[in-house]
């Protein structure tokens, strides 16, 4: 049976904001430009220099806030204006003839906001005269004043050049943009038309008419430049890396391209069109032909009505094999492959402009349910055409057509010579899969709660399929390898990390590292705090995921590894920084019995495994994992390795570090500090940090006999001053600060807890001065010693 072509109305144009004014400018200006975001929630119109205001309106589905810009008098409007696809938040381009490019984002604030400003043609005396913004990109091209590029007059039709610059989001706010690249010099005046691969230059009236037969194709994802004449069936590729440095002199380019130079009239063309199939062209005689990315160029078929002269509109557009093409209040249907008028219809409406559809993954669950068809837009409204079938069409049921789906995707990849049959899969256990969701589909579950269901793994698998096809044909191969890494990290995710799914994780992180921690970061939202450390916001299940290990008994094979330690190696090869503050958030976030990898092991001790044998580890970064792990044995087998290298400062801020619940670990940290403080004269600068971490419960007296364990033993006796080049002693002088403070955190107990006690505290006055009397002579019989003290020479008879 004949399918049929339906035009359905999606939207009166009520749920936009701003419509009153949105259907005011879509019903009185014909020559209005419209383009549609990729999320195909924003519109977009744009009138031409010296439309009466506003010249410029976003409006927006849903909620939002609408953009609406007028320019004075005197005061040049935009060329033109693009939306980027920015998957953060909407963002959209405009670019003056005069060079001015102003980025504007919405989402970051209230309304729209200008992101960033700036000139493309710093140097002044040029002219933007064509812009498009494909995949990331801004790309224009423009006429420079004789002599601009430093060499003697080059003639005027050749004085343009195209460049291009890259912009991207960077942050909440922020807009980078790269340097600007020249991909063609001494060039005519070109149109610049952009699909999501591809760029088109194409010939405009001012081009000089000996080259307006010739169009080029750019396609940044290859590399590649195809220099294409239509009429003549010839094309020619050329390489092409901006980023590389490349550029072409378009004069030379065509002297050393044979048979492009042959006389040919110019191009005709009413109306170019960018799809993904390639590039549309609609001549004055009605006939369609499409331009494809290699450069090759075929008819489509003709239109029942030829476009009369460039004052009536045009709009062509594809879906599913089909081409429509709207010409004035006409909208014909035809076959792409046969050229075959399909359906024609009648419109209430001569100013209907065909949208772009949305980038595949960034469409909203409206566009999803839409998605198949093309959208119209007009003053009346939003519509859809596409086709639909008739009625009394018998429709197999959602159960029959999962079993013969599965059937045609099983006997693919079957081996076996033997028809597989949709009956074999119902009564067959092998085959789960399908049974399983046609047991689900028999719940009576409608189609609209399955989807809601269903749309984000539907959504995964349809842009992994997508982005799988494009390197496949070899479309900006590097990028796409990265977000097919992320992707299949984040698949993995989902699954129970064990047997194949570990082993393919841990060939994803050794092939591509960088795109594989990324997606690490998505699942586990890591954030840096500001102070050193990380902080997350995934939920428990991920965390539970991430650290568990190989059950006992069970040891990866093939030195694959668990999902913490590939995580762990990961960060030592790309951040090393990194590990000891993940480790640690790692532990705040374990549960009991997460990490299986042994009775009792840490996440610090499977991070150090990671590194390598004990003596082979990284210093610093060991240091830092044991320090960090809160494990007694751990920090005090860290403190010592410092004590060893005579970090000091470090030792002391490590046991500082510890919070007051661990009384023991402070202690024992403070007596080996002690008794490095009692053998030697290192510590003393740092005596201040050594008496903040003194135990509050330590007395005098058992500071004295700790410090008396460790001093060195005396071979003669002492004498007041060192030998030179021998160690000073520990000195009264050196101690006090060390009793004062435990005398002080010794006195508010009440009574005198040691016999040295009472001497450290300043009584504040002095004691009063003892009376003066006559001084009495000592004798030397009351005092035999004194004897001992006199010379024979001193004392008379």
């Amino acid at each position: 049976m004949k399918r049929m072509g339906t035009l359905r109305l999606l939207s009166d144009l009520s749920h936009f904001s701003g419509a009153a004014r949105l259907r005011e400018l879509l019903a009185g200006d014909p020559a209005v430009r419209v383009r549609c975001s990729p999320d195909g929630r924003h519109l977009l119109l744009l009138r031409p220099p010296g439309a009466p205001s506003p010249q410029l309106l976003v409006a927006v589905r849903g909620p939002g806030a609408e953009l609406e810009r007028a320019w004075p008098a005197g005061h040049p409007s935009p060329l033109d204006a693009f939306f980027l696809p920015w998957p953060t938040r909407p963002a959209l381009v405009l670019v003056w003839e005069s060079g001015l490019a102003e980025v504007w984002g919405a989402g970051v604030g209230p309304g729209w906001r200008l992101l960033r400003s700036t000139e493309l043609c710093p140097g002044g005396g040029a002219r933007v005269v064509a812009v498009a913004a494909p995949g990331g990109r801004l790309v224009w091209c423009e006429e420079r004043q004789a002599g601009a590029e430093g060499w003697l007059g080059p003639p005027a039709a050749f004085s343009h050049c195209v460049c291009v610059r890259t912009l991207e989001p960077s942050g909440e706010a922020g807009t980078n943009l790269g340097r600007t690249h020249i991909l063609l010099h001494h060039c005519p005046s070109f149109g610049l038309l952009a699909s999501r691969k591809d760029l088109f230059l194409v010939p405009t009236a001012a081009t000089w008419p000996g080259v307006g037969h010739i169009l080029l194709i750019w396609r940044p994802g290859k590399g590649k430049l195809m220099v294409a004449a239509p009429c003549l069936g010839l094309s020619h590729s050329k390489s092409l890396h901006p980023g590389q440095g490349d550029t072409w002199d378009f004069r030379a380019l065509l002297r050393g391209l044979p048979g492009l130079l042959s006389p040919m009239k110019p191009l005709t063309v009413h109306t170019w069109a960018p799809t993904p199939q390639g590039l549309l062209l609609l001549d004055f005689k009605g006939t369609v032909s499409l331009v494809q990315s290699h450069g090759g160029t075929r008819a489509v078929g003709t239109l029942q009505e030829a476009p009369v002269g460039l004052a009536g509109s045009a709009a062509l557009g594809t879906f599913h094999g089909t081409l429509a093409c709207v010409l004035g209040s006409t909208l014909e249907l035809l076959d792409m492959g046969s050229g075959q008028l399909l359906e024609r219809k009648v419109l209430s409406t001569d100013r209907v402009h065909l949208l772009a559809p949305p980038v595949p993954g960034m469409e909203d669950e409206e566009e999803l349910e839409t998605r198949g068809g093309l959208r119209l837009l007009s003053a009346l409204g939003l519509f859809r055409v596409g086709w639909e079938a008739p009625q009394g069409l018998e429709v197999p049921s959602a159960e029959d057509l999962v079993f013969e789906e599965a059937c045609e995707y099983y006997q693919r990849r079957s081996l076996r010579g033997a028809q597989l049959t949709p009956e074999e899969l119902r009564h067959n256990s092998t085959f789960r899969a399908p049974q399983a969701l046609a047991s689900i589909l028999q719940g009576h579950v409608s189609p609209s709660t399955l989807l809601t269901t269903l749309r984000a793994e539907l959504r995964d698998y349809r842009a992994l399929d997508q982005l799988k096809a494009h390197l496949v044909a070899g479309d900006d191969e590097e990028a796409g390898w990265t977000e097919l890494a992320e992707l299949e990290v984040a698949r993995l995710l989902r699954t129970e990390l064990v047997g194949d799914q570990l082993a393919q994780l841990n060939t994803v992180f050794q092939a591509f590292p960088t795109a594989a921690w990324g997606a690490i970061l998505r699942a586990l939202q890591l954030q840096p705090d500001g102070k050193g450390r990380l902080k997350s916001h995934a939920p428990p299940d991920v965390w539970k995921k991430v650290l568990g290990g190989t059950s006992a008994g069970k040891e990866p094979p093939n030195g694959i590894l668990p999902l913490f330690e590939l995580l762990c190696q990961c960060l030592c090869r790309l951040e090393p920084g990194w590990l000891p503050p993940f480790v640690e958030l790692a532990q705040q976030q374990g549960g009991p019995g997460w990490g299986s990898g042994g009775p009792g092991l840490p996440l610090y001790r499977r991070a150090l495994a990671v590194l390598g044998e004990e003596g082979t580890r990284p210093e610093a970064l060991e240091l830092e994992l044991l320090l960090g792990s809160g494990r007694p044995k751990a920090v005090l087998q860290a403190v010592g390795q410092l004590v060893q290298k005579e970090q000091w400062e470090r030792a002391l801020e490590a046991g500082l570090a510890l919070s007051p619940s661990s009384p023991l670990l402070r202690s024992e940290i403070f007596k080996l500090l002690l008794a490095e403080f009692a053998r030697h004269r290192r510590l003393d600068a740092y005596l201040p940090l050594l008496c903040r971490l003194c135990p509050p419960d330590l007395a005098p007296a058992e500071l004295l006999l700790l410090l008396r364990t460790h001093l060195p033993d005396e071979s003669e006796p002492p004498t007041p001053f060192p030998e030179p080049g021998t160690e000073p002693p520990l000195t009264v002088g050196l101690l006090k600060a060390l009793l004062e403070r435990t005398g002080a955190q010794g006195r508010s107990s009440g009574p005198v807890l040691s016999l040295y006690e009472d001497i450290l505290w300043d009584p504040g006055t002095p004691p009063p001065t003892p009376p003066r009397g006559p001084v009495t002579t000592l004798q030397a019989s009351d005092h035999p010693g004194l004897e001992a003290w006199a010379s024979p020479g001193l004392l008379c008879d």
